[in-house]
């Protein structure tokens, strides 16, 4: 999968049509979602993604991330996007970026990615009504 690609299908899957927009909100999305992981798992996904992805999954800021609360979790991801950027928001380019690495990546990885995941991150997954 080419960067450029991945991209315009998050777009696609709703997330923000700026290539800009879009790249910056990938990279928070997955480097949130990366310090939840434990294990191999960052890099058994990174291992799957374009180049530019990987290093935001694998970068830890500090103490890993431990709330169950997906609600927190969104309030992350938008307070590092900034833009406006509304917990709804992040919710629907959370969902973009996670659609497209589903479509991606082994489904296996991400039965994997969702196991390491709070029941309660569920709603990640799911496409939009």
């Amino acid at each position: 999968m080419q960067y450029e690609e991945f991209l315009q299908t998050v777009a696609r899957q709703g997330g923000p049509d700026e290539r800009e927009h879009a790249d910056q909100a990938a990279k928070i999305v997955l480097a949130t979602i990366g310090q939840r992981l434990a294990g191999r798992e960052p890099k058994d996904l990174a291992s799957q993604l374009p180049g530019e992805l990987q290093g935001p999954l694998l970068q830890h800021t500090g103490a890993d991330e431990t709330g169950d609360d997906l609600d927190e979790f969104l309030r992350r991801v938008a307070d590092r996007e900034g833009r406006g950027c509304s917990p709804e928001q992040a919710l629907t380019h959370a969902r973009a970026v996670l659609g497209t690495i589903a479509g991606f990546v082994s489904a296996g990885e991400i039965d994997d990615l969702r196991s390491q995941l709070p029941s309660g991150y569920a709603a990640l997954f799911e496409q939009p009504q």
